[in-house]
């Protein structure tokens, strides 16, 4: 059992291993929160590596790559989004559940128990189940989870496709766990959750024998990010499926799934891409007439409408017919290589800046945090094609220079800082 003061490492094998929730109650037991670790910053290089090896194994298996790179770029876009409020704050779950931990608790479990950690292990995934079942029940929480399903593809990229919004009413459902268990168990547990749900989003696994009774997999997951009438609203597992069979919500594999949203969005822009719904959700509010109406419009199904049940009518969700083409960018090839390249460039800095938040001044990481969000809105347009965004672009590309100019940004390569000019 580990109480030190500061984060610890995390190894090469401790990477692995916590990307399918395998890691030990003795290696991930914390005093403290402060001591945990950032699990999910720590595991970009293996989201990108399992990626890349998807990449591979997909063109073996089906002689094709099991994504198209605009839609990757905007799925990781969005990963990039979500976690961008964290440069500040600390999680609003972990925060949150402090605060209960520390005014509410009924009885303090011991943090370095084994025990402690298992039934923390159960209590997070349970309340994942229904946080994430009312994800798709509620229409004001639909409006942060719909990020994650608005791919027309399913990779591993997709699970990185993550909404800003989300970690606003999640911590609901995890707040009665602050009641016994210690901030830095579930500090450790929540995000082994999120992070085992990283391998699940392929194609490139399909059946698991026995292990589909109990865990969730692949082929359940697929289900769950249907679009077809037999997938809406099944499988809600995080680590464990036993929820959904309990509670009945569970659906196997049977026909083969098209993703996406019921409506696609039809977008690479990632601030559309996160907020559309919330802008769908305002205009409705408004347009229906009642109090209790407007009330509903907000807290009940997204497909409700005055005079339907509480989550709509299964036949108005649109047939899948199995011919539906996925919305595609027209850029050329080319023009795509660029932006995979400033991704690139820009998910360097990504990561230097969560590296070294503490070393930077406020303004630095402002800066910072403005020349992402400009990148990722400029490829976004790129892969549009918008009329805008050439202008976007070299707006971009001068704030690029002005920061590297003034100190902001720096080259990881101090010998390559001629190429960054």
């Amino acid at each position: 059992m580990k109480n030190p003061g500061a984060q610890q490492d995390v190894s090469v094998s401790q990477g692995v291993r916590m990307m399918f929730y395998l890691m030990k109650p003795s290696e991930t037991s914390f005093q403290t929160v402060e001591a945990v670790p950032d699990y999910v910053r720590k595991a970009t290089p293996f989201f990108i590596s399992l990626i890349l090896l998807e990449l591979v194994v997909s063109w073996i298996l089906k002689g094709k790559p099991s994504g198209r790179l605009d839609d990757i770029l905007t799925s990781m876009s969005a990963g990039v989004v979500s976690r961008l409020p964290s440069l500040f704050f600390r999680s609003f779950e972990v925060t949150s559940y402090i605060y209960i931990w520390e005014n509410y608790r009924l009885l303090e479990l011991p943090w370095d128990c084994p025990w402690t950690w298992y039934l923390t292990f159960l209590g997070v995934d349970f309340g994942y189940y229904w946080f994430h079942r009312m994800a798709h029940e509620v229409n004001i929480i639909w409006a942060g989870h719909q990020v994650h399903h608005s791919s027309e593809d399913y990779n591993l990229s997709t699970a990185l496709r993550q909404s800003v919004l989300q970690l606003y009413t999640s911590w609901i459902f995890y707040s009665p766990l602050a009641l016994f268990i210690p901030p830095s168990v579930f500090a450790v547990h929540v995000q082994f959750n999120l992070l085992y749900q990283f391998w699940i989003h392929t194609e490139v696994i399909n059946n698991l024998g026995p292990l589909e009774l109990i865990l969730n997999t692949p082929s359940h997951h697929r289900v769950h990010h249907g679009r077809n009438r037999y997938c809406i609203d099944k499988n809600y597992a995080g680590t464990l499926i036993i929820w959904d069979r309990i509670f009945g919500t569970f659906e196997a594999e049977n026909e083969r799934v098209t993703y996406g949203l019921t409506h696609p969005v039809n977008t690479f822009e990632p601030f559309k891409v996160q907020f559309h719904h919330l802008h769908y959700i305002w205009a409705t509010f408004w347009a229906t007439p009642g109090f209790f109406h407007k009330f509903s419009v907000l807290f009940k199904g997204p497909g409700w409408s005055p005079g339907k049940p509480r989550l709509g009518l299964s036949e108005e969700i649109p047939e899948v017919t199995g011919q539906e083409i996925p919305f595609s960018s027209s850029a050329s090839q080319l023009l795509k290589i660029y932006t995979v390249l400033q991704f690139a460039v820009m998910l360097a800095f990504y990561e230097e800046t969560f590296a070294n938040t503490d070393a930077l001044s406020q303004i630095t990481l402002l800066l910072r945090l403005s020349f992402i969000i400009l990148t990722l809105t400029s490829i976004g347009f790129l892969l549009e094609q918008r009329p805008t965004a050439a202008i976007v672009e070299t707006l971009r590309c001068l704030m690029f220079l002005t920061l590297y100019r003034l100190g902001h940004l720096k080259p990881l390569f101090p010998s390559l800082s001629s190429v960054f000019e």
